[in-house]
């Protein structure tokens, strides 16, 4: 295996500091593509290599990490983990994990994306661009116009015997339009998350931003008031994305989420399961172990409205007493272990959009939220978003709605779901989720 030599080099090199040590090294490849106006604005491949060292002695771990990967940094590594390691005063138990019974085979990597001639990729982007101006004479810019790949791979080894290696790859585009009738503009959004090129379609795409771009036109705000809403996919995808750490265990013990002692319990109506899927194959981490070394599994968080686990890395399962549940994940080489999840979205339901708009005589449509980062608190589950999108009368779209706030609590809605669509999509940053139908949400406009 690629690495193999270098990291027995380390592991020899460090036996007298350490009783048991790891190294992670991740690989990452990019590429970037944007135009602007028919030409290419920016293009850029790159690639990232580093290796982090983890090492106990006397029961405290020391980290230490390096960008060149080779036998010069042997040294540094072993000497820096092994310093640092001195000043960790740590209440909590820390280990190297010694190994899962069993890891599932998964190919997260598609060598036909890979394959495909860069030619063609900034071709499509192109396309993509001009299609959208050919489109409607309404359209008079287009904001970003871009195509992104990604190849990553990780190594996990240990003095434990643990050698693992994990492979994938993903694309994605996406394309932002501005529209402009009079003294009036909006903008509209169309993306794609795919592990094959094929999947990517400029004209559907450039259609799809267009279309949105043009529906805003002649938006106004609405009276305040509770409202029956309709919350877009990819909307409350991005609402689910934003408070997921109530469920990491580490932030229960913490007390920064209001699930403690909620497992086995309903916080959710019964229509309502929550998956984290490490085996998606259309997910961003397509992943057979995490980083910690543990096999990941396919697991319901909430399981038709029941709260089933919360999600543990080794740290917080054995304050617990419980063993890891597969999400101890790090933001790169350079970063310590914390909890996250790998693919997760919420279960689809039977009806369209189409068929849930019918049932509602009068209400909203969110298509658009705002302020996610600073108008939500994850420990009391409050949010309070601006938002945009369309007033509903009789089924029907009637016109298009801004300048609104809607607000609520994430505990309550999830309790408050009349109905959940068919139309799962996963939103830019991972997570999925079809459009669901909410009792009433607090609405603040004119």
């Amino acid at each position: 295996m690629k690495y193999k030599d270098l990291v027995d080099k380390i592991f020899e090199k460090g036996k007298e500091k350490f009783e048991d040590m790891e190294t992670y090294i991740e690989n990452t490849k990019e590429i970037e593509i944007q135009v602007f106006k028919g030409e290419i604005d920016r293009y850029n491949i790159s690639e990232t290599e580093g290796l982090s060292l983890k090492g106990i002695n006397d029961g405290k771990i020391g980290y230490s990490y390096t960008e060149k990967v080779d036998e010069s940094s042997m040294d540094m590594l072993v000497e820096e983990a092994y310093e640092n390691g001195k000043y960790i005063d740590a209440l909590e138990k820390e280990i190297i994990f010694s190994g899962s019974d069993e890891y599932k085979e998964l190919e997260g990597f598609k060598q036909s994306l890979k394959e495909t001639p860069l030619e063609d990729k900034i071709e499509f982007v192109k396309s993509l661009e001009k299609e959208a101006f050919d489109l409607d004479s309404r359209i008079v810019a287009v904001s970003y116009c871009a195509y992104y790949e990604i190849e990553n791979s990780k190594y996990l080894f240990n003095t434990k015997g643990l050698n693992l290696e994990n492979n994938m790859s993903l694309a994605y585009s996406y394309i932002m339009v501005v529209a402009k009738e009079g003294e009036e503009t909006k903008t509209g959004l169309s993306y794609r998350i795919a592990k094959d090129f094929t999947d990517f379609d400029y004209k559907k795409m450039a259609k799809e931003a267009v279309e949105e771009a043009l529906s805003y036109l002649g938006a106004k705000s609405i009276k305040s008031n509770e409202y029956p809403v309709i919350l877009k996919n990819t909307v409350f995808a991005d609402i689910i994305s934003s408070f997921k750490s109530i469920f990491y265990a580490e932030n229960v013990q913490k007390g920064l989420s209001l699930l403690k002692d909620k497992v086995g319990e309903q916080i959710a109506i019964t229509d309502f399961t929550l998956v984290d899927d490490p085996f998606a194959e259309d997910g961003f981490m397509v992943s057979t172990f995490d980083d910690e070394g543990t096999a990941t599994k396919y697991k319901k968080i909430i399981d038709k409205g029941i709260l089933n686990t919360c999600l543990y890395n080794w740290k917080s399962a054995l304050k617990d007493g419980v063993e890891s549940t597969g999400n101890g994940y790090r933001d790169s080489y350079k970063s310590p272990i914390s909890t996250s999840t790998s693919n997760l979205y919420i279960e689809k339901g039977d009806k369209s959009l189409e068929e849930i708009l019918k049932t509602m005589k009068s209400g909203l449509l969110i298509t658009d939220v705002q302020g996610l980062h600073s108008g939500l608190d994850p420990v009391s589950g409050d949010y309070s978003l601006s938002a945009h999108g369309y007033e509903i009368e009789k089924g029907e779209i009637k016109r298009p709605v801004n300048q609104i706030t809607i607000a609520g609590n994430i505990f309550e809605t999830l309790m408050d779901i009349e109905e959940i669509g068919n139309d799962l999509k996963v939103s830019l940053n991972g997570v999925g989720s079809p459009s669901v139908k909410i009792k009433k949400l607090a609405v603040s406009g004119e």
